[in-house]
């Protein structure tokens, strides 16, 4: 502190020594205004008065950071007119006046009353004048000045990241540029040596340098190797004042990361590779896996794997697994342990991408051994065929031999085989195969013309080990035979024309043979031998399997005969030749004298020759007429009305009168069960009904049958009702509906009266007897109880 006050007050001293001769050199230039004045003549006589300037300054200083007790003084202005008497006053204003800045209004000394840092302001801009105490009025016009704050070295340097991080290749040369660092100090860079700065490196060496003046790191070691240390951490300084003693100081931290180069091959960790495999294995079937090592990373450390020599080059091959960088060897094709045990491969590793710059430090692959051994298995029987086709003749008998599969057991067992067929492939059951030799039979007749290729799977299992199967696919052709007679290719019925020429051609007709084409064309086609002199029609064979039908006479007659049935032989070419005799129909019709078609009906023609065409239309005026008269009649009919009024001489109890009422639903259902003819009171619950049709016809007993001629209606009726007592099974199905019960719960009781013949009732029916003849054989059935017993 004590120091900061002598260097304060040294500065004081130079300011008031600065001021002090301004003023001096002022007065030495100017003259002072005097009162009185100075007189000077002109060119013309006239006196001048030229006022001299009582100061002149242009700046003062004052030192930033000043922490001392007392205001620092920045300087004193006095004006020459200032006698000492305290009659002028000094005034300051401008930037920083009254608040920052201080002035003694007597002796014009100005203060700073507050510490002042350069970097947050470098100037303030101040005025000056000298006025009367008493009248305030301005003795000196107002001067204008500066107060510069003077720097000094107070801020750090300071790093424009706090942290940095950058990457090099691993291997660079000496001297490869890194990253630069860069900082900035606060401070005057035009006073001293406050914001020079200088970069050193404080951590880091000897791997890393740094340019004193630029900050530029730089490798300073050759061969870093990302894979013996792959990253650094570097402490970076920076100091002002030129790095001299007594400069303030800033640090950063870079973390510099080598990055890969290919500079390492792969390498196999062994020199030979164990390996197994079963023979029962199929082709991409994995077997092992082999691993090389190469320490770099991402597309420097891919490895590609390839088979270079070996016995089992054909046998197997090896792929790469990018994502775990393994070679991965796989069946290429089926083994056999009887045949060959043990297989060897040399297998090479590889680097993908080779940088040639490191291309010294190669080769960069590297080979191994893969020893694989094949393990024994117990397979399944082996077909000596991957297929069989087999021929037999159509119609050839039950038994017959079609062909032989053979298979055998590859292991060193030699077990016996057995042999089946796959059913699902015949269905029908048409072969059969002995199941010790593998021969294959028919069972029934084959058809070529039905199905012409049979395809069969048969099954080869060993004997002690049923899941041991092999499975190979039979081919059977059926071989054609003629058996099949040639027939017409289509339904023909030919039409002559009445007027047809002798030799005239009518129809060309072709013929179809089931058989193959070696039984079938060419055909024949002749006439039967009784027929070969037929006097209206002959056959031309054409000689490309058709025939043409020609007319052999003149003057055909619908009137005498309209149709004509010719008889026609086809041969086929088949050994021995089939033949078939095939009806051709040939109809008369007429025809213009162009040949063209006009009828062929023959009762047509006999109608327009006996009738004409008035008569035809008087007939169907007449059916016409006819049916009008129906119509009319029908509807005249419908339109009459039934009487609505009762004639009083017709008795109204003879009147049935139709209620449209609707029933009572589910209890008039109950209605229709035929046991409430039997006894509706003793019913308990419900009987549903059941309209099905008998099993079995009840026959009624042969007592209970009245005689044919009997016209007792009671005997009848009483005939009728045992029956349905007696007879469980039949329900009504007659279009009678009988609504023998009035429902479940109704107070009205039984609405039907056949069953008081069966049951005991307490009803009197005298009151038939006054209702009429009508009524006379109902009164004569239910009048009289005792009556009706005494003739029973």
């Amino acid at each position: 502190m004590k120091e900061d006050n002598c260097l304060h007050a040294a500065l004081i001293c130079l300011g008031m020594l600065y001021y002090s001769h301004a003023v001096t050199t002022e007065k030495l230039n100017h003259t002072r205004p005097s009162l009185h004045g100075h007189h000077e003549k002109g060119k013309e006589g006239q006196i001048l008065h030229r006022s001299k300037r009582g100061w002149v300054w242009n700046q003062f200083f004052v030192i930033e950071e000043y922490t001392g007790p007392d205001p620092v003084l920045v300087g004193r202005l006095h004006s020459d007119i200032d006698s000492g008497d305290g009659n002028i006053k000094y005034i300051l204003s401008g930037e920083g006046a009254g608040i920052i800045f201080v002035i003694d209004d007597k002796s014009g000394n100005i203060h700073a009353t507050k510490t002042l840092d350069r970097e947050e302001r470098a100037q303030y801009t101040l005025t000056a004048q000298a006025v009367d105490r008493n009248t305030n009025r301005p003795l000196e016009p107002p001067s204008e000045f500066i107060v510069k704050v003077q720097d000094i070295n107070d801020n750090p340097p300071e790093f424009l990241h706090e942290n940095y991080h950058a990457n090099v290749p691993e291997r660079s040369n000496v001297g490869t540029s890194v990253i630069q660092v860069t900082a900035s100090d606060a401070d005057d860079p035009t006073y001293g040596n406050s914001a020079k700065l200088v970069y050193s490196i404080l951590e880091g060496q000897p791997y890393f340098s740094v340019e004193a003046q630029t900050g530029i790191i730089r490798t300073a070691l050759p061969n870093m190797d990302r894979e013996a240390k792959e990253e650094y951490h570097v402490v970076i300084q920076a100091k002002d004042m030129g790095g001299h003693m007594g400069g303030l100081s800033g640090t950063t931290k870079v973390t510099i990361t080598l990055t890969d180069v290919n500079d390492n091959p792969p390498k196999f960790p062994q020199s030979v590779y164990q390996m197994s495999v079963s023979e029962a294995a199929v082709p991409g079937e994995e077997v092992g896996r082999v691993k090389a090592k190469d320490p770099d990373i991402g597309e420097n450390g891919l490895v590609a794997y390839s088979i270079i020599d070996g016995d089992g080059v054909d046998m197997f091959e090896i792929t790469t697994d990018y994502e775990t960088q393994e070679g991965v060897v796989k069946l290429k094709k089926l083994l056999d342990f009887e045949t060959k045990k043990s297989y060897s491969l040399k297998v090479e590793a590889a680097n993908v991408h080779i940088d040639p710059k490191f291309i010294s430090n190669g080769p960069f692959k590297d080979t191994v051994t893969v020893k694989i051994t094949v393990e024994d298995a117990d397979e399944p029987p082996v077909f000596l065929k991957p297929s069989y086709i087999f021929e037999v003749q159509e119609n050839a008998a039950s038994g017959t031999v079609v062909g032989k599969v053979h298979a055998k057991d590859p292991d060193a067992a030699n077990s016996a085989i057995r042999y089946s067929i796959d059913r699902h492939t015949d269905l029908e059951r048409y072969f059969t195969i002995n199941a010790d030799d593998g021969n294959i039979k028919t069972i029934k007749a084959l058809d070529r013309e039905e199905i012409a290729w049979h395809n069969i799977s048969v099954f080869a299992v060993e004997v002690h080990k049923q899941h041991q199967e092999a499975k190979v696919p039979v081919a059977i052709k059926v071989v054609d035979v003629n058996d099949n007679a040639p027939k017409f290719a289509a339904a023909y019925e030919a039409f002559v024309c009445e007027n047809a020429r002798s030799n005239q051609q009518f129809i060309t007709i072709s013929a179809d043979d089931k058989d193959d084409s070696a039984n079938g064309p060419r055909f024949i086609f002749s006439l039967p031998p009784e027929i070969i002199h037929n006097p209206n029609f002959t056959l031309r064979d054409n000689r490309d399997n058709t025939a043409s039908v020609l007319v052999r006479r003149e003057g055909f007659s619908r009137q005498k005969q309209d149709l004509y049935l010719l008889p026609i032989v086809i041969s086929d070419g088949g050994l021995p030749p089939m033949s078939s005799t095939n009806t051709l129909t040939i109809r008369v019709c007429g025809c213009d004298s162009n040949g063209s078609l006009l009828s062929c009906n023959a009762e047509a023609y006999i109608l327009n020759a006996g009738l004409s065409t008035g008569a035809l239309i008087a007939i169907l005026a007449c059916i016409v007429i006819l049916l009008v008269i129906v119509v009319l009649f029908v509807t005249l009919k419908r339109q009459k009305k039934e009487p609505l009024i009762v004639f009083e001489e017709e008795d109204v109890r003879e009147n049935i009168i139709t209620y449209d009422d609707e029933g009572g639903g589910e209890e008039d259902t109950e209605a229709f069960d035929i046991a409430t003819l039997q006894n509706p009171d003793g019913i308990n619950g419900f009987i549903p009904r059941k309209d099905i049709k008998p099993e079995y016809q009840y026959m009624p007993r042969p007592g209970l049958r009245p005689a044919p001629n009997s016209v007792d209606v009671d005997d009848f009726i009483n005939t009728r009702i045992q029956e349905a007592d007696n007879d469980p099974t039949a329900p009504p199905y007659d279009s009678i509906q009988i609504y023998g019960y009035e429902g479940r719960g109704s107070v009205a009781g039984s609405l039907s009266s056949l069953e008081s013949a069966t049951t005991d009732s307490d009803l009197d029916y005298d009151y038939l007897q006054n209702w009429g003849p009508r009524f006379k054989k109902l009164a004569d059935l239910y009048g009289s109880k005792d009556t009706f017993d005494d003739d029973s």
